[in-house]
């Protein structure tokens, strides 16, 4: 697991360039716009975007796509309730889509959302081959991996504290153990209703989650920090090697900054980190250590 996070970290690294800037922002925009189809089609919109296996495999194969826009609400229902879920959910996965991003990056961001996605294309067709009954109803949607944005928001900020009703302060890594128990409670109820495939949802998107994140579990349950030991680098010589690349000395790991882009921030080197990684001011305290 660690040896693919790694792997994950330096490929986002060295392609800065690769993602979608503001994706949680279509994601959303996207949600809303399929919700209003559907409140004048009766939900057959989102029936046509769903993810269903049987029709991909004869040819509908834009539903790998469209998936991720439809909300996750019952077709055709739109009472003042589902309505308020909807929209507070969207908000939310704005938010913290957001956060993470600016913590991130766009390229990691987009990493970390489009492999949640293609896990649960994959976990699709293998529900879908376990149980052939199911493969004519739509079986994927990106909830868990919308909901497991929180468990990354928790690992970043575990101390960050919420007001639960505007009054009781609750902490991130507190709240984030009631995601644990709710994704736990669907995998139980689909396995004791005899659809076991479907408890692989909620898991491959905590999978997801870990692919990002396996160090940093304890941080967020626990409030442990891991610490890495101290290690020796090499300055003088990844200093001229960085001058071979034209145009800058220092570019932030995480962001893509570069002293040429900004000359006025403070680029400083992350000990903790294997290998000479460079951070902006935004990022040297908060940031993933590359092992």
């Amino acid at each position: 697991m660690r040896a693919i996070t790694n792997w994950l970290d330096r490929f986002c690294y060295k392609h800065p360039r690769f993602g979608i800037p503001n994706l949680m922002k279509f994601i959303v925009f996207g949600n809303i716009i399929v919700y209003l189809i559907d409140m004048v089609s009766s939900g057959t919109f989102s029936y046509l975007l769903a993810f269903i296996p049987y029709n991909i495999l004869h040819g509908e194969v834009w539903r790998l796509v469209t998936f991720v826009f439809v909300p996750v609400v019952d077709a055709g229902s739109f009472r003042f309730w589902d309505l308020l879920v909807v929209a507070l959910s969207l908000y939310f996965y704005y938010i913290i889509g957001a956060a993470m991003e600016r913590e991130w990056g766009t390229t990691k961001f987009t990493v970390f959302y489009l492999c949640g996605a293609l896990l649960s294309i994959v976990t699709g067709f293998v529900i879908g081959l376990a149980m052939p009954g199911l493969s004519v109803f739509p079986l994927v949607d990106m909830y868990y991996v919308n909901m497991s944005l929180f468990f990354a928001l928790a690992s970043l900020y575990p101390n960050l504290q919420f007001l639960l009703f505007y009054i009781i302060p609750v902490k991130a890594k507190w709240l984030a153990w009631l995601d644990v128990a709710m994704f736990a409670w669907s995998m139980i109820r689909s396995i004791a209703g005899g659809l076991w495939p479907l408890a692989l949802l909620p898991a491959i998107a905590f999978v997801n989650y870990l692919l990002f994140f396996g160090d940093s579990v304890a941080v967020m349950f626990g409030g442990v920090r891991h610490q890495a030991s101290p290690r020796t680098v090499n300055f003088k010589k990844a200093q001229k090697a960085a001058r071979e690349h034209k145009g800058y000395l220092h570019k932030c790991a995480v962001c893509g900054k570069t002293d040429a882009d900004c000359p006025d921030l403070e680029f400083r080197y992350c000990s903790k980190c294997n290998g000479y990684y460079c951070y902006c001011p935004d990022h040297i305290f908060n940031h993933v250590h590359i092992e």
